[in-house]
Order: C-alpha cells, then sequence, then structure tokens
C-alpha cells in the first residue's frame, strides 16, 4: 500500500483547532500508517477483520474518546473524537464501523442511559477493548423504520424473556455484549444489554459482502433468551433512545467520509503530477485540474460543515437535523470524489495497490448505514418543511 499520507487544509481550518486537537490527530494519523494501511488490503481481500487491532483501538483511545475518565475514557470533547473517526476511516471503514459501534452504540448509551452500575461493570473494560460491544436496532423486515420492530420481551419475574432477531449488526460475530433495542408487552422500546453465553442468544455471521469486508457483520438471534432485569438500561425508553446514539454515530462518520475523501485526493494528486502521457502529466490536462479543484472545493466545505457541527455537539446544541445534513453531504462528497479518482488513476484505479477501490465499495455501506441518504433527505425535509413525508 502507498503511504505518504499529506491532508489538504486550503482554509487554514487548523487554526481553528486547539494543540489537544493536532496531537490527536498527529498521533492517530500515524497509527492508521503504521498499523493499519499495510495490512488492511489483504484483510479486506480475505474477507476478515484484523481482530489484533481491537487492543490498538483501545490504546490509541478510539473507543469512547469523550466518555468521562471515571469510565476508563478520556474525557475528550467531540471534535477529538471526529477528528480520530476522520483519520481511521483514512484507513478503512471498516476499522471505523468497529470503532465508531464501541463509542456511539455501546459506551454511548451505557453512559447515557445505564445505571451507576452498569457503568462501572461495562465501560472501562469497553474502552481498553478488552471487551467488545454491538448495537441491535435493525431488523430483517425493519430497516428505516426501526419503530415498526418485532423483537420483544416478557416478564418472567427477575428476569425478561427476550425473542426476535437483528441484522446488519457490525462487530456482532465477536462481540461480549449486545445493546438490544426490544419492545416490552406494553410495545415500549427498551434498551437491554444481552451478555455472550446466555442461553438462546447467536450471533451468525454475514458472508459474501462486497463492501466493509474488513470488518465483522452478522445477526444477533433471540430464542427465549432470559435476561435479568438489572441489565435493563434504566435511563430511558422509547424509539428516541437509540435515535440518540445513532446521532453520535452519524456525527463521528461525517467526519470519517473526509478522511476516505482526503485519501483519494491525496492519491489522485500525487499520480496525476508523475502519470505522463502525451509528453506531459495529465495534471496539465484541463479536464484532470477541473476533478481536482472540484475535489478540494468540497472537502474543505466537508471540513467547515463538521467542525462547525462539532462546536455545536460539544455545545450541546446540534440538532438530528443538522447530524442528518453532514452525515448526508459527507458521505456523497467522498463516493464523488472516491470515483472521479478513479478516474485519474484510470486502470491502476482498480487495483489494490491502491485504497480507492476499497473506499469505494466501502462507501456503499456508509451511504445506506446510520440512515440512509433518502432518509435523511426526509429528516432535513420535515424540519424544513414541518410535513412528515416518511
Amino acid at each position: 500500500m502507498h503511504d505518504n499520507f499529506t491532508s489538504p487544509d486550503f482554509y487554514e481550518i487548523d487554526d481553528l483547532l486547539s494543540e489537544e486537537h493536532k496531537l490527536i490527530r498527529e498521533s492517530t494519523r500515524q497509527w492508521v500508517s503504521k498499523s493499519v494501511c499495510p495490512i488492511i488490503e489483504d484483510y479486506a481481500q480475505k474477507s476478515e477483520f484484523p481482530k489484533h487491532l481491537i487492543k490498538e483501538l483501545g490504546e490509541i483511545g478510539a473507543f469512547g474518546p469523550y466518555i468521562p475518565e471515571k469510565y476508563g475514557g478520556a474525557g475528550l470533547d467531540q471534535i477529538s473524537y471526529g477528528i480520530m473517526m476522520q483519520e481511521i476511516e483514512r484507513g478503512d471503514s471498516g476499522i471505523r464501523s468497529t470503532a465508531s459501534v464501541q463509542s456511539s452504540l455501546v459506551m454511548y448509551p451505557l453512559w447515557k442511559f445505564g445505571s451507576e452500575d452498569q457503568k462501572l461493570r461495562f465501560l472501562p473494560k469497553l474502552a481498553t477493548g478488552q471487551i467488545m460491544g454491538c448495537f441491535g436496532l435493525t431488523e430483517p423486515d425493519h430497516g428505516s423504520n426501526p419503530g415498526g420492530m418485532i423483537t420483544n420481551f416478557k416478564d418472567d419475574g427477575d428476569h425478561i424473556i427476550l425473542n426476535g432477531s437483528k441484522m446488519w449488526i457490525s462487530n456482532s460475530p465477536f462481540a461480549d455484549i449486545a445493546i438490544v433495542w426490544a419492545k416490552d408487552e406494553n410495545k415500549r422500546i427498551h434498551g437491554v444489554i444481552v451478555e455472550r453465553g446466555m442461553e438462546g442468544f447467536t450471533t451468525p455471521e454475514t458472508h459474501n459482502k462486497w463492501s466493509l469486508r474488513a470488518s465483522s457483520t452478522g445477526e444477533l438471534i433471540f430464542d427465549n433468551v432470559r435476561v435479568p432485569k438489572e441489565n435493563i438500561l434504566p435511563g430511558k425508553s422509547g424509539l428516541g433512545a437509540p435515535l440518540m446514539c445513532l446521532d453520535s454515530a452519524r456525527y463521528g462518520i461525517s467526519w470519517g467520509a473526509i478522511g476516505i475523501a482526503m485519501d483519494c485526493y491525496n492519491i489522485a494528486l500525487k499520480y496525476s503530477l508523475e502519470r505522463v502521457q502525451f509528453g506531459k502529466p495529465i495534471a496539465a490536462k484541463q479536464l484532470q485540474q477541473k476533478k481536482l479543484a472540484e475535489m478540494l472545493t468540497e472537502i474543505t466545505k466537508a471540513q467547515l460543515l463538521s467542525w462547525k457541527l462539532g462546536k455545536l455537539k460539544n455545545d450541546d446544541k446540534a440538532s438530528s437535523a443538522q447530524i442528518s445534513l453532514a452525515k448526508r453531504n459527507n458521505v456523497d462528497m467522498a463516493a464523488n470524489i472516491v470515483r472521479e479518482s478513479r478516474q485519474i488513476l484510470g486502470g491502476m484505479g482498480i487495483t489494490g495497490d491502491f485504497s480507492i477501490m476499497r473506499h469505494m465499495m466501502n462507501l456503499e455501506s456508509v451511504i445506506t448505514y446510520e440512515g440512509t441518504h433518502d432518509i435523511h433527505l426526509l429528516i432535513l425535509g420535515n424540519e424544513i418543511t414541518g410535513h412528515n413525508a416518511f
């Protein structure tokens, strides 16, 4: 893998970052260059998740960086989290997904909705990667409409009996715990901590993926699983609880997509300066310059969007619709840049010598998960007009 990465900063956005932000970016970038870039192509080709990276992700603080230190997190701000996701996704979306799920979809709900006992029991081990989690919301028949879920539990003394299934679950095949969203007997949605080893709980792996091949995806199956009532998250119920988790993850994705775009722009620019046709570098040709100029423009806009969204999140003022706008815009921006970069490289662009084609396939998942491209459009439409078009 070619890894001589330099990130574009055309509007001197670094001036808006603290010294701590820049240190976090540099250390995460160095880790990605050392530990992810040299191996990721082989793992994607084999369709295998590099499990040895879990411990390292814990060591660099990628699991729950904004979780308070008393629970094992680093107590960092939201821009730090975003920067880490940007740098990790530059390496691979599947590795960023692993960090996103652990942080925003497992540690975040435990921190926000868990009891003190639940926080102390699980968060420190999740922060180091000693245990891994996953998040069960999507079902085979309920994707964009999670409120229609059929996974449910019934009362059984000091336990509940959980039945149902979840699909497209990152980290599920190796997860030690699952944060599962299910309906009680009154059809109210609750979060439940389901633990590996509970009888009737299985996690079959999803095979034959063309996207996120270096990530582990599976199902969650619950067949009369007895779960102690102390494993129910007490802090919040209703669909709003899992959607708060998704907001956190979607925010991280808005940064992550910039990492992909920067990587592809960087590769395309360097290649265009070195590749000679008709007696001069193709970078001297107008059509290639148009591609590169538009890439830089879109990256710069996306950087400002995510930075400002991070400021809003730091002040606890970011709305779901604002997060939808950034997730939708930045992932689409990255997808376009990947496609244009691939064209600049010609036939070389489809080989594993470069990350472009892997990023392209990964983005097909990123544009769909955590709210599809169209669903985010409708979230914005509802915000603008007051009319729900779902």
